[in-house]
């Protein structure tokens, strides 16, 4: 059973470790990081920013990943990991539905690489629609941007 929970610190180095896996890592184009770096940035700028909406999904008691929600460059954006052995189960899937119900903003958008397929299919059945194609990240990956609206 699938539930999101208030995110907390405890929850850190599992997201940790969900974002060290390789297929992952490379789907998304997310670079590399040091683990305190990341544990920094987590704490200052997820868990201490009350603007940034974040839950843990959480299935048969364990964690599987998270969804937040943040501010930047005057959008609202929404992301998303779940843990590679939770892959092609429907969880990002239930997950983002259910989050939705708690971030209410519209529109809200996404980016996500154009190799990221799986990404790509859980945003379209949470209902986004591709807005803009092939923008450069600030990683030089190409992105879709995604859009939800009311």
């Amino acid at each position: 059973m699938l539930t999101l929970r208030e995110m907390n610190e405890v929850d850190l180095p599992i997201f940790f470790e969900y974002q060290q896996e390789p297929d992952a890592k490379r789907m998304a184009a997310f670079p590399e990081i040091e683990r305190e770096a990341f544990m920094t940035h987590w704490r200052e700028h997820v868990l201490g920013n009350a603007g940034v909406q974040k839950k843990t999904i959480v299935i048969d008691n364990k964690v599987a990943g998270n969804v937040v929600s943040w501010e930047q460059s005057g959008q609202r954006l929404v992301g998303y990991w779940v843990g590679q052995d939770y892959w092609g189960r429907g969880i990002a899937t239930a997950a983002l539905l259910e989050f939705l119900k708690y971030e209410t903003t519209r529109p809200l958008y996404a980016y996500v690489t154009v190799r990221n397929l799986g990404s790509i299919r859980v945003l379209e059945k949470g209902g986004f629609r591709p807005v803009a194609e092939h923008a450069k990240g600030s990683d030089g990956n190409e992105e879709h941007v995604f859009r939800l609206d009311g």
